[in-house]
């Protein structure tokens, strides 16, 4: 092949891109990219989060996985062995919506476009494993994932039990918060209602206090990541205390528990609120037709936390009243309020008007008290305004707070408290066990046979996987498995009498939750071994979008720890190192009518823009991230056909920040192109060879290898892009021999991660043995680090007048002397003495006259 590929490129003057499909064959059938058991080399696993196979790839795919990639290929060539492997987030409501939309199969749907994906990601040229490529949806997959179900149940980790959760009737499935808007489904459009439902749930918040304690150990991981998911869980300390209701209602509570963050500022409540869901309010709702309508109105608006956090804030005066803890003559009127969550501590509050926004605001309506009782020194007499004061200060009118600092009076809140019995400093998380049905058909079935006389029992392991039936209908909302005529219908494993499967599936991010376990290790008979996948794991580096910084990575930090805690792996933390890309943008256009146009159907003439087809003007719009729906959408495969992949992964890493937004221009593109050219052109040169050292271009080559190892390692890919420019220009001005000849091949290898397929060509055009791929990282020479000279700057009166290259180090009256000795100077000076000569030693010299 490298004579084959000499004797065809030899007299080429370009690359021509479509020898990249002939060099992806190549490694193919060499199995370059296999991940091995290679004894005394260290094992390093690079990760991308894989794809939910939507179609086709689109232009973040391709920034996301030739960034992965590139680090791949560097750490094989610096000798580690590399496991990076890809797969399919397979299973989610997408792929239904399309069967009832297409009459498809939701599986069909999928596995197309799962071929349709992995034929274009093999065109990118990456070092992948593709013999470890799996999609969630085959049973071989998430049958694994029903036993570690299993596994987790008979450990107590999961449990079944009623919950309220947001029901769409049109689509008949639960939603999250998040796919409530304005009181209505995401899809479907309808009012969606509040029920409680029997849910599974898997019992995060066991781990709540590790998955918080241990972000501190994630020191490779970005930080306002980190911060997400510690505001996330939500740990909080403060005061637990229990309100008497001085008249209880017959038959019901004489009281409720809050949880505060806030005890010293108890003597500002005004009222007390409790969630729609309380126990209390469903009691006062039973005896009240106007307590019942308005919760049943709150229950058809929003309950998102964030959309809570902006509407208007409502309550309903239960008519009940509190006695209020520290002062037993007062009283506090009990409202339900519709801001007030029952996932979150209590599910009930006291209301401080003064010190907390939605209290005030609330206040404000109802027309309750706002007294104040934190104040900043000389702001005691100040009222409250339309905002709340949540400052530091002292506690006023608080009785025996007085006087006290914040944390003070909070400590002497919680003492009391707990003296006198009716409250304890408690710790709590914000962090809700992680319910988990979902009524959908596309997703793992969850593997429990529900009987009337045992109860919930597991299917027994050796009838594992329990497969989704293939013969279902989408003719109508709802879950096909409710309604199959025999799949459901099973006799109980434990008694033999007839019982019933589980209709609700898993939620998605339960497959996403362990992958890369299964990337690592694949045994037939078991999810993972346990030795093999702690050899890969934690992966070294995970790469995604910012967009899964919470529940993805906070169900995955989870998943692993609960099975560290029943002894399946050894490993809390799967990811060692975590980077989230940022997006790829587009400008977006509209016609004359307002519609979306994509890029194809418009001309750039100058600063405006035309549609083609109809010569009218184009309004250009913002530059925004890639989206069909405003149509600013770069298709890969095209550019893939102009232009050959390594253009295409050298703009992706070149024009900025890998963390930044990358705005895609033609512009970039067909720069990416030039260079691809460069190198081929730089590889002819080196090809010339010659005897002769030129030490300035020995010194930069060392430089560049050391920058461009570092770059890598860090993920700053542009600035190892612009290393290799630097070394580029320096080897097409420098004249012919073995220095320009070394730096040639030497930076072939450096930039093979980046352009691999150039880089194989021009590798075996100069007749090197093997695959470039396989070539050893070059290591810069320390002793042409060092740097021996340094350029001076020379200025007059504070102005630059010259320069000047001297020895490192050089003493100061030596500096001085050689820059009142430079031609420009005695120039300038003209035969003045100099009042001052100012040496800042390997920088400048500023002569004063």
């Amino acid at each position: 092949m490298a004579d084959q590929s000499r004797d065809e490129s030899r007299n080429d003057s370009r690359y021509d891109n479509a020898r990249d499909a002939r060099w992806q064959a190549r490694w193919e059938e060499a199995g370059v990219f296999r991940a091995a058991d290679e004894s005394g080399k260290p094992k390093t696993m690079i990760l991308e989060m894989f794809p939910y196979p939507s179609g086709r790839i689109h232009m973040g795919h391709v920034r996301n996985y030739t960034m992965g990639d590139v680090l791949a290929r560097a750490r094989r060539m610096q000798g580690h062995a590399v496991l990076h492997p890809m797969g399919w987030d397979a299973f989610g409501m997408p792929a239904e919506n399309a069967a009832m939309e297409r009459k498809v199969h939701p599986g069909e749907w999928t596995r197309a476009n799962i071929a349709t994906m992995r034929q274009q990601l093999k065109r990118l040229g990456l070092a992948i494993d593709w013999s470890r490529e799996f999609a969630t949806c085959d049973p071989d997959y998430y049958g694994h994932e029903q036993a570690l179900f299993i596994d987790l149940y008979e450990a107590g980790l999961v449990d079944r039990r009623d919950a309220w959760v947001n029901w769409d009737p049109v689509d008949n499935t639960v939603l999250a918060n998040e796919q409530v808007i304005d009181g209505r489904g995401w899809r479907s459009g309808a009012l969606v209602e509040r029920r409680k439902l029997t849910q599974w749930f898997l019992k995060i918040t066991a781990f709540a206090d590790e998955l918080a304690a241990d972000l501190a150990t994630l020191d490779q991981w970005p930080e306002k990541v980190r911060l997400m998911q510690e505001n996330w869980i939500g740990k909080s300390k403060g005061l637990k205390f229990r309100f008497r209701i001085e008249a209880p209602l017959p038959g019901g509570p004489d009281g409720f528990d809050v949880f505060t963050t806030r005890p010293d500022t108890l003597f500002g409540a005004s009222f007390a609120g409790i969630a729609i869901d309380h126990p209390l309010a469903v009691a006062v709702a039973e005896r009240s037709a106007e307590a019942a309508a308005f919760i049943a109105d709150c229950r058809a608006s929003g309950t998102a936390a964030e959309e809570l956090e902006t509407a208007e804030k409502k309550g309903f005066d239960t008519g009940l009243s509190v006695v209020h803890p520290l002062d037993p003559s007062r009283r506090l009127p009990v409202f339900i309020a519709n801001f007030v969550l029952m996932d979150y501590g209590t599910g009930a509050i006291f209301g401080c008007p003064a010190h907390d926004q939605r209290d005030l605001d609330f206040a404000r309506k109802y027309m309750l008290p706002v007294p104040r009782v934190v104040a900043a020194a000389g702001e005691e007499t100040l009222p409250i305004g339309d905002e709340a004061y949540t400052g530091p200060g002292k506690l006023i009118n608080s009785g025996f707070l007085d006087g006290m600092e914040v944390e003070a009076a909070k400590a002497a809140v919680i003492a009391r408290a707990e003296a006198e019995g009716w409250g304890k400093g408690t710790t709590i998380f914000r962090l809700r066990d992680w319910g988990v049905s979902r009524q959908r058909y596309w997703g793992t079935p969850i593997p429990i046979i529900h009987c009337d006389g045992c109860g919930p029992v597991p299917v027994p392991r050796a009838q594992l996987p329990v497969v989704l039936p293939e013969d279902v209908s989408f003719d109508r909302p709802g879950n096909p498995l409710d309604r199959h005529p025999t799949w459901r219908h099973v006799d109980c494993p434990s008694c033999g009498k007839p019982a019933r499967r589980e209709t609700d599936t898993l939620d998605t991010f339960v497959d996403s939750s362990w992958y890369f376990l299964r990337f690592a290790s694949q045994p037939a008979d078991r999810p993972f071994d346990r030795a093999e996948a702690e050899s890969w794991l934690p992966v070294a580096q995970y790469i995604g979008g910012v967009e899964h910084a919470i529940l993805h990575l906070l169900y995955s930090r989870f998943f692993t720890r609960a099975l560290a805690s029943i002894g399946k792996i050894g490993i809390t933390e799967p990811f060692r190192g975590l980077f989230t890309q940022g997006m790829v943008t587009h400008e977006t256009y509209k016609g004359a009518e307002g519609q979306w146009l994509e890029p194809g159907q418009i001309e750039k003439r100058g600063e405006a823009a035309i549609e083609i087809a109809t010569g009218a003007p184009v309004n250009v719009g913002r530059t925004e991230k890639m989206s069909k729906s405003k149509k600013n959408v770069v298709d890969p495969d095209s550019i893939l056909d102009r232009y050959g992949a390594d253009a295409v992964r050298w703009f992706m890493l070149s024009d900025s920040p890998p963390e930044r937004d990358l705005a895609w221009s033609m512009a970039g593109i067909e720069g990416a192109h030039r260079f691809v050219q460069r190198l081929w052109r730089i590889a002819r040169l080196a090809s010339e060879g010659g005897e002769g050292r030129d030490e300035a271009l020995d010194r930069l080559l060392h430089k560049a290898i050391d920058g461009i190892t570092q770059d890598i390692d860090r993920l700053q890919f542009n600035k190892a892009v612009a290393r290799a420019y630097e070394l580029a220009n320096a080897i097409e001005k420098a004249k012919p021999g073995a220095s320009r000849t070394e730096a040639g091949e030497t930076l072939l290898r450096l930039v093979a991660p980046m352009v691999p397929h150039v880089a194989e060509e021009a590798w075996a055009m100069l007749g090197k043995t093997g695959l470039i791929a396989d070539a050893p990282w070059p290591v810069a020479d320390p002793a042409l680090l060092v740097v021996d000279e340094v350029t001076y700057a020379i200025q007059m009166n504070g102005k630059l007048r010259d320069t000047l290259s001297l020895p490192k180090g050089l003493p100061r009256p030596d500096v001085e002397a050689a820059a009142l000795a430079s031609p420009k100077v005695q120039q300038l000076a003209a035969g003045a003495t100099p009042k001052k000569v100012i040496v800042v030693p390997d920088r400048l010299v500023n002569i004063v006259l």
